[in-house]
């Protein structure tokens, strides 16, 4: 096979065997019925039974998700919705392990053709000397083996495989993220597209396999987009998929927290499900490095898990399963930050900060998506499940 038909063959659909392919479908069916129907069972025991023993028991409601946690513990109906959700996640990586060490010479070819052709005309600078933080070098996050960063082999891409065609199964039964095919990018670019904004030089933060990169090279095509990212592997799979869709990104591997770019540098920058895996101390310096790159006229919008004080306190529960299960350590304290305060702290202005909750693209009405974009109301919808809604933070540099 030539360089150019190699390089096409990054990121399509893994030569999975038959066993291999019914295990990540059943995955993804698992992890659905898990995380919604499931769920929503759950709630109701809660509501009907446990909120209504704690107040008989203190003389009040649970005040916040650790006390419901503390009421919750020792159900039945958490312990095994919470064992079956651990499990499906762990399962969610080790479906697709197998094809991708299987193929791992091929991609790994493919990554280094599309790094010497670079046939759409992106980059790919890697330094071997960064310093991986602890909040990702410590842990396996998302419980995926070996996290973003660890390489097992010469030029090893096996981590940003594993996490592209995992989190492929880990979103199969959600509709609003099938097929990963970054929905999260798509939304924000779109809804800023909408708003008329048209940024000629973009970040994306924390991009791990750019699966959200991407849709902000195809809705702003004549843009400069640059991903970056402490995954090495990651970064190799990412910009080879990038070139095999034609799409010309700058793919480099740094920490959010100090970048090599200069001051005023960026029309837009953004992040996707990226600031929960940072420690509080750590989102801080990001959010300033933000401020120091952004252009004047510009704007960060990062999307995120909401805020815990938007929203109620079984859903903070809900949410800050990951806090304690998922490795993700530093979830539930980012959600308690003061979000508007934190941003003014990193050189924002009040009066120029930006909260908006858009309703995921794909899957939402033109009416309902064009109602968000010009101010006339906010979606109902909640973040989970099947009609998703990604809320969004950050601000203009006036």
């Amino acid at each position: 096979m030539d360089a150019h038909a190699n390089i096409k063959n990054v990121g399509r659909m893994l030569d999975s065997t038959h066993d291999e392919v019914h295990r990540q479908r059943f995955v993804s069916v698992l992890r659905k019925k898990v995380l919604v129907d499931f769920a929503k069972d759950m709630k109701t025991v809660y509501e009907k039974k446990v909120a209504g023993r704690h107040k008989r028991r203190t003389g009040k409601a649970p005040k916040d998700a650790r006390e419901i946690r503390r009421a919750m513990l020792h159900e039945p109906v958490f312990e095994a919705w919470s064992s079956l959700r651990y499990n499906a996640q762990y399962m969610t990586w080790w479906s697709v392990q197998p094809a991708v060490e299987r193929q791992l010479p091929e991609l790994i070819q493919a990554a280094k053709d599309a790094h010497l052709a670079n046939p759409a005309g992106g980059s790919l600078e890697l330094d071997n000397k960064l310093h991986i933080p602890g909040y990702v070098s410590q842990l396996d996050v998302h419980q995926m083996p070996g996290c973003f960063q660890t390489e097992f082999t010469k030029d090893d891409v096996a981590q940003g495989a594993v996490y592209f065609y995992g989190t492929t199964v880990f979103s199969g039964g959600l509709a609003h993220r099938r097929g990963n095919k970054g929905s999260v990018g798509q939304t924000i670019a779109q809804y800023l597209k909408h708003k008329g904004f048209k940024p000629k030089r973009i970040l994306d933060m924390g991009c791990t396999a750019g699966s959200n990169t991407m849709p902000y090279k195809e809705i702003f095509p004549q843009a400069e987009v640059h991903g970056i990212d402490v995954g090495a592997p990651c970064l190799r799979f990412g910009h080879a998929r990038a070139e095999a869709e034609g799409h010309a990104i700058h793919f480099s591997q740094q920490s959010a927290e100090k970048t090599n770019f200069p001051d005023n540098y960026f029309d837009l920058i953004t992040s996707s499900f990226f600031f929960h895996e940072l420690s509080v101390p750590a989102t801080r310096n990001v959010l300033k490095e933000c401020h120091r790159i952004l252009k004047p006229g510009g704007l960060v919008l990062h999307m995120e898990l909401p805020p815990s004080a938007l929203t109620d306190a079984y859903y903070n529960f809900y949410l800050d399963w990951d806090a304690f299960y998922n490795n993700e350590p530093h979830y539930e304290a980012f959600r308690n930050l003061d979000f508007p305060k934190t941003l003014v702290e990193a050189g924002f202005k009040k009066k120029d900060l930006e909260m908006i909750r858009i309703p995921n693209y794909a899957t939402t009405k033109p009416e309902e998506f064009k109602a968000v974009v010009e101010g006339r109301g906010q979606t109902a919808r909640r973040d989970h499940g099947g009609g998703a809604v990604w809320f969004t933070f950050g601000g203009w540099k006036r």
